[in-house]
């Protein structure tokens, strides 16, 4: 699927685009590896991942952005 066939698909199942983001860059964001993430799925402690087309997945960014903000900040 095309990269603007694709944006199309999230955008009616979503809403826009820009409010999903994958794997990658929920990685990224979280700095959890694959397996932490979907273990803290699996445990109730992470945000579910919501399916963008059959074969794709994605996370809603104002879900990632929650539990970012809800995480204890380390100390210096």
């Amino acid at each position: 699927m095309s990269a603007s066939r694709t944006e199309t698909v999230v955008s009616r199942l979503h809403g826009d685009s820009a409010d999903t983001q994958r794997l990658a860059k929920v990685r990224e964001r979280t700095g959890l590896s694959r397996s932490t993430i979907y273990r803290l799925i699996s445990r109730g402690a992470f945000p579910g991942a919501v399916q963008l087309t059959t074969r794709a997945i994605g996370w809603r960014k104002v879900d990632i952005d929650a539990w970012l903000k809800a995480r204890p900040k380390a100390a210096r």
